[in-house]
């Protein structure tokens, strides 16, 4: 099962606390053996993943160039961070521009986790061949409700429709997702991963609640 925590922009995953809860990772990953990813800001990004593997919030599909303002992927590539995600539910693109990063991040042997936001997403997105799709329902983002509890024949449904359209790419999903019991019902719904944010960054305690969640 892979794990990939969002750290968004939370003050708790910002600066010295994003290295702070990179450590948390790192230490869980390696005493447990678990594949643990962060997506930490562009700011945190080649200190994380100096640490542990980590990927871009998001890239834009340019090369070197005068793009200010933009988030150029050799750039990503240099920081050491092992790829991207792209068209998360917070930072949506279209589907040219989607086709257009998951090429360049091809090209630098960058993974790219592509999110999906519904069923006709996930069949646009799967023409593009990233590594992963990643299945979030932004009605559940951030409210605490595990999208395997509360529509899990979304996810079977899903996983479905990915596995006909083309088994190479792996099926993920996320929104809401908190503790063990929402990964193990993802898990048999036939998810392959899990995308995590608020209940692990925002944690009174972050190295008990990452715990809680492997």
């Amino acid at each position: 099962m892979l794990y990939i925590i969002n750290f968004k922009t939370y003050e708790q995953s910002t600066g010295r606390n994003a290295i702070k809860l990179a450590n948390i990772i790192s230490d869980i990953s390696e005493r447990l053996k678990l594949d643990i990813w962060a997506t930490p800001q562009f700011t945190d990004l080649k200190e994380v993943a100096g640490t542990i593997p980590a990927l871009a919030q998001h890239i834009d599909p340019i090369s070197f160039g005068s793009h200010t303002g933009s988030v150029l992927p050799q750039s990503i590539k240099e920081t050491g961070a092992i790829g991207t995600l792209i068209n998360h539910s917070e930072k949506k693109i279209d589907l040219g521009e989607i086709e257009g990063c998951i090429n360049i991040a091809k090209q630098l042997n960058l993974k790219t986790i592509c999110c999906a936001a519904d069923i006709k997403e996930v069949i646009e997105i799967s023409k593009f061949a990233p590594n992963y799709i990643a299945f979030e329902d932004p009605e559940l983002i951030g409210k605490g409700k595990s999208i395997s509890k509360e529509k899990p024949e979304l996810i079977s449904r899903f996983v479905k429709v990915l596995k006909d359209l083309n088994p190479d790419i792996i099926p993920l999903c996320g929104a809401g997702v908190s503790n063990k019991e929402d990964v193990e019902a993802a898990q048999e719904l036939g998810a392959k991963g899990v995308l995590v944010a608020s209940a692990i960054v925002k944690a009174e305690n972050q190295k008990e609640a990452l715990l809680n969640l492997v």
